[in-house]
């Protein structure tokens, strides 16, 4: 037991003096969930409203938001890119460092079309993406997304999905995840630290 004892307290001495010895890294008080160093939601291969193959590489430098969703929603989804609106306002100049991606969980019904008139309306810069079934059910899945189609009747359906975002950092990391409702100054807060800007 003592041997024992002792081992416990060699190890740990080891671990204070590597500690020590070692940068720690940057603590950045953060607003949202921090998720850094998760392994899902790494990549995906989708098109956007505007027909092109896209990719997390493609915006890399900026800070990306992902949100899933879909035109037909009567609330969460506009609520959230009106949220985002308020945040890229609020961020002036720097929000040209910001890609939100609005990622349908409906693609048979937001079209490339459709999703071009609809996302764009919230702020010019902002790109919806759709793709196969198959290829939206897969990217869900890599970002522990839950959708499913809910029947009304008479050929209507709504789709129940996660309502929340996530933010990706400028080189391409997966950093934080916003629940719905987690509000503009607390999004524009987080989005400025990821973006090395000054924060009130």
């Amino acid at each position: 037991m003592r041997i024992q004892r002792r081992c416990c307290s060699m190890v740990l001495l080891c671990c204070c003096l590597l500690i020590g010895c070692s940068p720690a890294p940057e603590k950045l008080s953060f607003k949202l969930t921090d998720i850094t160093g998760a392994s899902f939601g790494q990549d995906f291969r989708l098109i956007d409203h505007d027909g092109q193959p896209r990719s997390l590489a493609d915006f890399r430098k900026k800070a990306v938001v992902v949100f899933f969703g879909y035109t037909h929603c009567p609330d969460v989804c506009p609520t959230t890119l009106g949220e985002m609106a308020v945040v890229m306002q609020d961020l002036g100049g720097a929000a040209q460092q910001v890609q939100v991606l609005f990622v349908t969980v409906d693609p048979e019904r937001d079209t490339p079309a459709v999703l071009k008139q609809y996302v764009p309306a919230f702020h010019p810069s902002f790109l919806g993406l759709t793709g196969s079934a198959e290829e939206i059910a897969k990217t869900a899945k890599d970002f522990k997304v839950y959708f499913h189609r809910q029947n009304l009747g008479d050929g209507a359906y709504n789709m129940d999905h996660t309502a929340g975002t996530y933010i990706f950092d400028p080189q391409g990391r997966i950093r934080l995840f916003a629940q719905y409702g987690a509000g503009a100054s607390n999004l524009s807060h987080d989005l400025k630290l990821l973006l090395n800007l000054p924060t009130p």
